[in-house]
């Protein structure tokens, strides 16, 4: 009978110990490993992403200035032209004559010049020994004057008709890049006509005309912008269409002095250096502009930002007792793969940005800092 009751209670004290088992080896399982980065205040040159569209420096539009029949295109399509190069010929035969018809009437005015000066000098001989009259001789030197004019008269037409002569050669009045020729050799052209012929353009630099909501501007004016960066750089960045960084950086370079009173923005012009012809006008883009440099913020990964039931960003932060601790944010904007954060957070704050699934708020953790690897991965 008491083996029976020892071989019970040795069983029970082996039950207990089975059961009671686990739960130590829970109490006692070790800290969860997190990763975390360690917060640096530091300053920070807060930016705007604004859309705009890519214009051409300068464009200039080819119309022939006299009326004629083209014979020859002088130019390939899409190439480079410099000013001065000839692009179009129209036929010259009617200006030639125009140009001979006009020199024959200057040499005409000038023998009529030469002839009512000799006429004058004879008459001035007769009045001078009484022979003629005064008003013969008024009359001579009133008829001499009028053959001088008659020949800076035939001189302004004949230069008139060189000019015309000159136009029949339609050239270049921009440096740049010409472009599809809208009209071919045989078409009938007039002086100023509406459609151009063809259209240059200098897309080296290139302009970028963007808009800017007008209280946004105010707000970048009223802080006097360039002090308020303290001498950050002012260069702006671009966004191409398909999403890549163009690699040339541009200035901001005038704003348009008006508001449109239906959308309440303004157009503001950066310029871009544009060497490999990347970018082209009409083309959509985005820049980034500066607006404000703020001292003591901090650059957080983003993976480590979360949002709260009421869709605050928070973090969580390890404190000195490696425990979790959660922290509510004041996120300013995006940069790369950070929030720019001003408040929120101190410096040397560890910020978990991995192992989120093993812990949580009052739990005390293992922290490892991240790798400037892993961060770029």
């Amino acid at each position: 009978m008491f083996q029976t009751k020892s071989l019970i209670a040795a069983i029970c004290v082996s039950a207990s110990m089975a059961i009671a088992g686990p739960a130590a080896a829970q109490n006692q399982r070790p800290p969860a490993a997190v990763t975390v980065v360690t917060m640096q205040p530091q300053a920070v040159t807060l930016t705007s992403t604004l859309p705009g569209r890519v214009q051409a420096s300068a464009e200039a539009e080819v119309r022939p200035q006299v009326n004629g029949i083209i014979t020859e295109r002088l130019f390939r399509e899409g190439a480079e032209v410099a000013e001065g190069d000839a692009l179009y010929q129209i036929d010259r035969a009617t200006y030639e004559a125009a140009l001979a018809q006009a020199e024959a009437a200057v040499t005409q005015a000038r023998v009529q010049l030469d002839l009512a000066g000799t006429e004058a000098e004879r008459v001035r001989e007769l009045q001078s020994r009484n022979v003629a009259s005064q008003q013969a001789l008024d009359d001579a030197l009133s008829a001499r004057d009028a053959a001088a004019a008659a020949l800076q008269v035939a001189e302004a037409q004949r230069r008139v008709a060189e000019i015309e002569l000159e136009r029949t050669t339609i050239r270049a009045r921009l440096s740049g890049e010409i472009g599809l020729s809208r009209t071919s050799p045989g078409a009938l052209v007039t002086a100023s006509q509406a459609d151009p012929l063809a259209v240059i353009r200098d897309i080296d630099p290139v302009h970028v005309d963007v808009t800017q909501s007008a209280a946004d501007l105010l707000r970048w004016r009223r802080g006097h912008t360039a002090e308020a960066l303290g001498g950050a750089d002012l260069e702006v960045t671009l966004t191409l269409a398909d999403g890549s960084a163009y690699e040339h950086s541009g200035t901001l370079t005038a704003a348009e002095p008006q508001v449109d009173p239906q959308t309440g923005v303004v157009v503001l012009r950066m310029e871009f250096d544009n060497p490999e012809g990347l970018l082209l006008p009409g083309m959509y883009v985005q820049v980034e502009m500066p607006t404000q440099k703020m001292e003591g913020v901090f650059l957080t990964p983003q993976e480590g930002v979360m949002r709260d039931r009421r869709g605050r960003p928070i973090a969580w932060v390890v404190n000195a007792e490696n425990m979790v601790e959660e922290r509510t944010l004041t996120v300013l904007q995006d940069r790369g793969a950070d929030w720019v954060v001003s408040e929120g957070l101190k410096a040397g704050d560890r910020m978990i940005v991995a192992g989120f699934q093993k812990t949580g708020p009052g739990a005390t953790v293992a922290p490892e800092e991240r790798q400037p690897a892993e961060a770029g991965n």
